[in-house]
């Protein structure tokens, strides 16, 4: 049986982090909250990427999750948004490791494909179908839909062990991960 668990999920950004953190039991889910923190116009990327770290720790201080979702960059063409992007991935991540909370990784494909069932889907329509599945407005700031969906996600993995960046390498792996399924 799955533990009770509070779940603090983050996309990332370096001029807008979203965030959302659900307690799960058992398949349960409550929102406790969501929104954004707009970093605006600092005088350089350190600056952000410092409010970035203390953000997180005061969500994590504040709301005591116990594992950490957080959407993966995602690949682009212009590699000055994605260097910049995976540095506030890195601080957000450094931050819950810090206070110790477990840290997963998830692909945007995979968010969207775990909100709606379409890994193409609009974050329009992830923010749509958090807000029937959840019982919550849909936030204007759609960074916002995009924390609380990495949340979401998390939170439909069916073992949190599995859901660690572990790949399946054919038969063999699969023997090894469920002798009692071979006769």
């Amino acid at each position: 049986m799955e533990k009770d668990r509070i779940i603090l999920g983050i996309d990332p950004g370096t001029n807008i982090m979203g965030f959302g953190i659900i307690a799960c039991k058992g398949k349960k889910l409550n929102v406790i909250t969501f929104g954004s923190k707009g970093f605006g116009r600092k005088d350089s990327q350190l600056l952000k990427l410092n409010e970035i770290f203390t953000t997180t720790l005061n969500l994590i201080d504040t709301y005591l999750p116990d594992e950490l979702a957080i959407e993966a960059p995602f690949f682009g063409k212009n590699i000055q948004s994605m260097l910049k992007l995976g540095r506030a991935q890195g601080v957000a991540m450094a931050a819950a490791l810090y206070r110790r909370v477990e840290v997963y990784e998830y692909s945007p494909r995979k968010i969207k494909q775990s909100i709606t069932g379409n890994g193409n889907a609009s974050k329009e329509q992830v923010a749509a179908m958090l807000a029937s599945l959840l019982s919550v407005p849909v936030p204007e700031n759609l960074d916002a839909s995009d924390g609380l969906a990495a949340a979401v996600c998390h939170s439909y993995q069916n073992n949190s062990a599995q859901a660690r960046n572990k790949t399946k390498n054919g038969w063999m792996s699969f023997i090894r991960d469920n002798p009692e399924r071979v006769l």
